[in-house]
């Protein structure tokens, strides 16, 4: 077979193939005429599809503002809370390693102790409201209720009270917390739980009462943003009173000099600034109370940013006057410096310029150094430097409102020394109560074996 002969018959093969194909293909695309009898009766009687659900009607603006402005403040609750820890690390940092155990110990009791008592009568107490109220808030004293309110309407703004209580409750520990480290190493354990109970339920509540629960300091319209005065203020002048009436620790001033007792672990007590650094930016940014909408957003953002440098320019300016003054840079000066710095602006934070911000930190952290060195000329000890950084911070930051701010000067030095004198005062007689009872003070063997031991019959390292 030549090449001619396969050619032609290929060729056929080709037209046989496509000539049975194309009635096929042809039948393929013809519509059909009708549907079998069977497929036409299953489709009549297949049930009809059921009708789609109906959808849940929008969210209407109102109610995201209100599921924003309360997840954010349950945000910023939780930030206030861990601050716990950034405490418990500075103050058992700066101590004795033998008193680790009390210091974490009193922490964590403050919290939980504060809760409860916070709960049952401290909110009423600093929140009065207008709903038929036991005492009426007469601008200095007012009782609302026990436990917390039932909620108001949802709206912009609005807060349930639940997560409201839960910020203000963390508040309401920093205020107690701060005094744990101005009386560590020589403070009963007992005497201790004793004064977190009065100062949770009863002295931190009446003053924030008269700025932040309608009170006679804010008919006078003194400002505090967060607490500079409110929080800080009440507890460093209340750890100031502890400090005094319980006298230094054995062996801190020898014959009329100071002799300093250096913390057993700087690196534990720099994680603890760090910590607290962090917990700020729900202590001051969360205390705008409101997250949606443009104008909340911008008040947020400088918060934030005031904060941050504040902080900064505190730890900057402690280093360098420590640096001047003792030759070489001190890392705990440092350190105080940028909690002073956020203790300065917290009641200013979103009423100055990002400059102004600067200022305030710089001097606070000036003079975090200046009142270390005066309570060390009085033989006053302080160990954790408590009583300089919140207590003459936050007044420096309540007076710098006047200053900076449009707040008149006046209300705010009026304000900035009346709760602090307030908590200096009630606090000074409790401790003096504790101390003519003779439940103030641990005994000199006892404080010299370390609290771990003596008080709690553990120790922290092995």
């Amino acid at each position: 077979m030549n090449w001619k002969q396969a050619l032609t018959g290929l060729t056929a093969s080709l037209v046989v193939v496509l000539a049975f194909s194309q009635p096929t293909l042809a039948f393929d695309e013809a519509e059909p005429t009708e549907k079998p009898a069977a497929e036409a009766t299953a489709e009549t009687q297949a049930p009809a599809e059921e009708a789609p659900a109906e959808e849940a009607p929008p969210l209407s603006l109102s109610d995201m503002y209100y599921a924003l402005d309360n997840s954010m403040l349950m945000l910023c609750a939780v930030l206030v809370l861990f601050m716990q820890a950034g405490f418990a690390m500075v103050e058992s940092g700066f101590n004795s390693s033998k008193n680790t155990i009390n210091i974490l110990f009193k922490n964590l009791m403050d919290v939980c102790v504060g809760v409860l008592v916070y709960y049952a009568v401290g909110y009423g107490l600093m929140y009065p409201g207008v709903d038929k109220p036991m005492l009426e808030g007469n601008g200095y004293f007012g009782f609302g209720q026990f436990g917390i309110p039932e909620s108001g309407e949802p709206g912009p703004a609005a807060l349930h009270k639940q997560v409201d209580f839960l910020f203000q409750v963390a508040f309401a520990a920093t205020a107690a917390t701060i005094v744990s480290g101005a009386v560590a190493g020589r403070l009963k354990f007992s005497s201790y739980l004793i004064y977190s109970i009065i100062l949770t339920g009863l002295i931190y509540p009446i003053s924030g009462y008269w700025k932040w629960g309608g009170g006679w300091l804010n008919r006078m319209e003194f400002y505090d943003f967060a607490g500079s005065i409110v929080v800080h203020a009440v507890g460093g002048f209340a750890g100031l009173a502890g400090a005094l009436v319980l006298g230094p620790r054995i062996g801190r001033f020898k014959d009329g000099k100071s002799v300093p007792i250096p913390g057993h672990n700087i690196a534990q007590a720099t994680l603890g600034v760090f910590i607290l650094w962090v917990g700020w930016y729900g202590f001051n940014p969360g205390s705008q109370l409101a997250f949606a909408g443009t104008a909340n957003t911008d008040a947020v953002m400088l918060i934030a940013t005031n904060t941050t440098l504040a902080a900064a320019t505190g730890g900057v300016a402690a280093m360098v006057l420590g640096w001047i003054m003792y030759g070489k840079p001190d890392i705990s000066m440092a350190l105080n410096g940028v909690l002073a710095g956020l203790v300065g602006i917290t009641a200013n934070c979103d009423s100055v310029t990002n400059v102004e911000a600067l200022v305030i930190g710089g001097v606070a952290g000036l003079l975090v150094v200046f009142g270390i060195l005066a309570l060390e000329k009085l033989k006053i000890d302080d160990p954790v430097g408590a009583f300089p950084v919140h207590g003459l911070c936050g007044v420096w930051g309540g007076v710098a409102t006047g200053i900076f701010g449009d707040y008149d000067l006046g209300v705010q030095i009026l304000g900035s020394v009346v709760i602090p004198v307030y908590a200096f005062v009630t606090m000074f007689i409790l401790f003096t109560v504790l101390k003519a009872i003779g439940q103030l003070r641990v005994s000199e063997e006892d404080e010299l074996k370390g609290l771990d031991l003596s008080e709690h019959g553990m120790q922290a390292y092995h």
